[in-house]
C-alpha cells in the first residue's frame, strides 16, 4: 500500500503542476473548453487515483472543485478571476495534503475554500451520475479515439442522380483506420440486374478522434437518399473498454441479424459459427465478413494503443537513473584504461577491440546522458504563478513571456536553478519593473515585461532574464558598496565590475525591508548556486531599458569535456567550455614584462598564474611554458603549465572530505593509466588569487 501512495504521490505533482499551468492559461483565455476540459480530467485523475490510493480527504476535497468545473464545463458556470484564484489556493491546499500525509487535513483552510467555491455556483446543482453506458457527453475528448460502426445503405437511385457512394466511403477512409465490407445479397441475377441501379450496401468501423457529427457531415449530401446508421462502439473509459473484445456472435446478436436460440444451436456444431450461420440461411455471407471485419479491427486498435502506452514512458526512481550515471561513468574510466593499455601492447586484435569497446561505451555514454536531459520549458511554467502572485502584491502589471522552452538541460541542473531563478525574477519585479504610473510617465507601456529564454551555446546553456524596467543604478550601487567598505572610494570600476559587486553577501540598494526584498540575501544565494554549478553570470544594463542577466550553465554535471595539462608530474583538467585558446610563454616574453604576470596576446594584454607557484610546486619550468587562456567573470585570465596534453572525457569524481574546503578544485578524475587528475574550477581559482593580491595590497 504504501509503495501504492508514493506512486499517486508522484503522479498527482505532475497533475497538480499541469492543472497550475491550464489555470494560468485558462486566465488568459476563459472561453478555451480545452483549457477547461484539461484542468477538469487532472482535478478528476487527483480524485480518483486519491481515493484508490488511501487519500480519501484529497479525494473528498477535489471533488467539490471538480463539481464548480464540471458546470463551467457545460457552459452553467463562467470563468471568473475569483474562480481561478480560488482553484490556484486549491491546488496549494492539495500539494500541502500531499506533503503532510498522514496528517489531519487543515480543515478551516478547506473548509473557506470549498465554501467559497459554492458561493461562485448560481443555484444548487445535483452530484453528477456515472453512466452505465456509453453516454456522448461522456466521452467528448477531442483527442481521445473512438471506434464507430456505421452502416450505410443508399437508396437504388442514388446513380441517377450524380452520386459516387465510393467517394463517401474514400472520405471515411481519411478520417482514421477504417475497415470496409460490402453486402452483395441484394445483387439480383444477371438478366434482371439494371446497371443505373445501386443494390450493395457497406458496414464501415471507423476508429478516429472526431466525433458522430463530422461522419454525418460526410453524408450530409445523400441523407435524404439513403439509409445511415452510426453507432458508437469502444471509447476511452467506456466499460467495453476494460473488456475482452465482443464474440462474432456477439456481435451479430446486437446488430439483431441473429437470435439467442439461432446461436444456441449453432454451437453444438463443430463448424465455426459463421460458416453454420451461413450455411443454415440465418444470415449472408457478408454479414458474417462484417462482423469478422469489425472484431478485427477492434482488436488491432486496442492493440495498437496498448503498445502505444507501454511504449510511451516509464516511471523509474532518480536514485536508479544516478546509479546508471555513475556506472556508466566506471565504465568511461576502465575504456580510457583498456584503451591506453592496447595501445601499448602493440595488439592489432586488442586494438580493434579496444576501439569497438570505444565506439560502444560512447554511444551508450551519450544515451545515458540524453535520459537525464529535460526541457527547461517545465521550470519555466512554474514561474508564471510567482509572477502572476507578486504582481497582485505590489500593484504592478507584469507580463511574463518564455523562449526555448524545448531546450534540455541536466535534471540535477535543473532542480538547482529553481532557487537562483526564483531571486532573480523576484528581483525583476521588485527592484527591475516600474509601478504603471512610472512608467507611464516615463513613456512606457503600464505593463512591464519579464522575459525567459534559453537557448543551446556549444557544450553549455545560455539562460537570459530581461526586463524592460529602470535599469541598475551605477551611482547608487557604488555608493553602497563604497559605504559598506566593499570597495574603496577612490577606486576605478568599470561597469560589469560595479555590476558585480550586487552579488557581495548582504548587499541591497533598497530603501527598506519588505517581504520581498531589501535584505541583500537573494543575489548572493544566486552566486553561489551558479558557482556550484560551474556556472558564470554575465549583466548588461542601461538606465530607463531594463536589465538583462545571462546565466551559463553546463549541459551536464556528471561528465564533462576537458583540457588535460600537465605541471612537473601532476596532471589537471581545466574545464572545456572555459578555455579560449593555447599560447606559447618563452623566458623572453618574461623578461620583458619586468616581474608581471602579464602577456600580449594579439594586442590585448592578458594577466596570468602560474599553476606551479600557486600549488607550490618543487621544480625548474621548462624553456617554454604554456598559457592556457580562460574566459573569466568577462575577462581573459591565462593559465600557465608545463604542458597542453589535450582534449579528455572527464567523468568528475568527488574528491573526499579532506579537500572539502579547497575551493579551487571541484573534482577528480582517473585517466587512463589509473593515476588522479584534479579538475580545477577556474572562476574559483581567478577569485582566490584576486582576494590574495587585494590582502597584500
Amino acid at each position: 500500500m504504501e509503495s501504492q501512495r508514493e506512486i499517486y504521490r508522484a503522479e498527482a505533482c505532475e497533475l497538480l503542476a499541469e492543472l497550475e499551468t491550464s489555470l494560468l492559461a485558462l486566465e488568459e483565455s476563459p472561453c478555451d473548453s480545452e483549457l477547461i476540459g484539461r484542468v477538469f480530467r487532472a482535478l478528476h485523475t487527483i480524485k480518483g487515483s486519491g481515493a484508490m490510493a488511501g487519500f480519501e480527504d484529497i479525494a473528498t476535497f477535489t471533488h467539490d472543485i471538480e463539481t464548480v468545473f464540471d458546470l463551467v464545463r457545460s457552459n452553467e458556470l463562467c470563468v471568473t478571476k475569483s474562480l481561478i484564484d480560488l482553484t490556484l489556493q486549491a491546488r496549494d491546499q492539495i500539494r500541502s495534503m500531499l506533503d503532510d500525509a498522514g496528517a489531519a487535513p487543515s480543515a478551516p483552510e478547506t473548509a473557506h475554500i470549498t465554501n467559497s467555491l459554492k458561493r461562485l455556483i448560481p443555484k444548487p446543482v445535483a452530484p453528477p451520475v456515472k453512466a452505465i453506458q456509453a453516454a456522448p457527453a461522456e466521452y467528448e475528448d477531442q483527442e481521445a479515439e473512438k471506434t464507430f460502426r456505421i452502416n450505410f445503405r443508399p437508396n437504388r437511385e442514388i446513380f441517377s442522380r450524380g452520386t459516387n457512394p465510393l467517394l463517401l466511403l474514400n472520405e471515411l477512409r481519411q478520417m482514421g483506420a477504417c475497415s470496409v465490407v460490402a453486402h452483395t445479397e441484394a445483387i439480383p441475377d444477371l438478366e434482371e440486374l439494371d446497371p443505373e441501379e445501386c443494390h450493395l450496401s457497406w458496414d464501415v468501423i471507423l476508429t478516429t478522434t472526431q466525433g458522430e457529427n463530422a461522419i454525418r457531415d460526410v453524408f450530409i449530401f445523400v441523407e435524404d437518399e439513403c439509409t445511415l446508421e452510426i453507432k458508437l462502439i469502444r471509447a476511452a473509459g467506456m466499460q467495453d473498454d476494460e473488456t475482452p473484445p465482443k464474440k462474432l456472435g456477439e456481435i451479430l446478436i446486437e446488430r439483431g441479424l441473429v437470435t439467442n436460440e439461432d446461436l444456441r444451436e449453432a454451437l453444438g456444431s463443430q463448424k465455426r459459427i459463421g460458416e453454420l450461420l451461413v450455411d443454415r440461411g440465418v444470415v449472408h455471407a457478408s454479414m458474417v465478413e462484417s462482423g469478422l471485419a469489425e472484431q478485427e479491427h477492434v482488436q488491432a486498435v486496442r492493440g495498437k494503443q496498448v503498445k502505444e502506452e507501454q511504449a510511451s514512458s516509464i516511471r523509474v526512481r532518480a536514485e536508479k537513473l544516478d546509479t546508471l550515471v555513475d556506472l556508466v561513468g566506471e565504465m568511461v574510466t576502465v575504456q580510457a584504461r583498456l584503451s591506453q593499455a592496447a595501445a601499448s601492447m602493440d595488439n592489432p586484435e586488442l586494438l580493434s577491440i579496444s576501439e569497438e569497446v570505444e565506439r560502444l561505451t560512447a554511444e551508450l555514454r551519450d544515451n545515458t546522458m540524453s535520459i537525464r536531459m529535460l526541457p527547461i520549458g517545465t521550470t519555466f511554467s512554474k514561474f508564471k504563478r510567482l509572477v502572476r502572485d507578486l504582481s497582485a502584491e505590489l500593484g504592478k502589471e507584469i507580463l511574463l513571456t518564455t523562449d526555448g522552452g524545448e531546450t534540455e538541460l541536466d535534471k540535477t541542473v535543473i532542480e538547482r536553478l529553481n532557487d537562483p531563478l526564483v531571486h532573480l525574477i523576484r528581483n525583476c519585479i521588485d527592484h527591475g519593473i516600474e509601478p504603471p504610473e512610472a512608467r507611464k510617465a516615463a513613456g512606457k507601456p503600464s505593463e512591464g515585461t519579464v522575459r525567459l529564454s534559453a537557448m543551446h551555446s556549444g557544450a553549455s546553456v545560455l539562460l537570459r532574464i530581461e526586463d524592460d524596467g529602470a535599469g541598475l543604478d551605477v551611482e547608487a550601487i557604488r555608493s553602497k558598496a563604497i559605504e559598506r567598505g566593499l570597495v574603496a572610494a577612490e577606486t576605478e570600476l568599470s561597469e560589469k565590475e560595479v555590476f558585480s559587486l550586487i552579488f557581495a553577501p548582504g548587499f541591497s540598494t533598497a530603501g527598506q525591508i519588505t517581504s520581498i526584498s531589501g535584505r541583500g540575501v537573494g543575489m548572493d544565494v544566486v552566486k553561489r548556486s551558479m558557482d556550484s554549478l560551474r556556472g558564470a553570470i554575465d549583466i548588461s544594463s542601461r538606465r530607463g531599458a531594463g536589465t538583462t542577466i545571462t546565466l551559463k550553465l553546463p549541459l551536464t554535471l556528471a561528465i564533462v569535456d576537458g583540457l588535460l595539462v600537465q605541471v612537473r608530474d601532476g596532471r589537471y583538467v581545466l574545464p572545456l567550455s572555459t578555455v579560449e585558446e593555447c599560447v606559447e610563454l618563452t623566458r623572453a616574453d618574461v623578461a620583458r614584462a619586468h616581474g608581471r604576470h602579464i602577456t600580449r596576446v594579439r594586442g590585448e594584454i592578458v594577466p596570468y598564474i602560474r599553476l606551479r607557484e600557486r600549488f607550490q610546486i618543487d621544480g625548474n619550468a621548462p624553456e617554454v611554458e604554456q598559457i592556457v587562456i580562460t574566459e573569466s567573470a568577462g575577462g581573459k585570465v591565462g593559465l600557465v603549465v608545463d604542458k597542453v596534453i589535450g582534449e579528455h572525457q572527464t567523468v568528475i569524481k568527488n574528491i573526499g572530505k579532506v579537500f572539502r574546503n579547497v575551493e579551487e578544485l571541484s573534482g577528480a578524475t582517473i585517466l587512463g593509466d589509473g593515476t588522479v587528475a584534479l579538475i580545477i574550477d577556474v572562476p574559483k581559482l581567478v577569485q582566490s588569487v584576486e582576494q590574495d593580491q587585494a590582502l597584500i595590497n
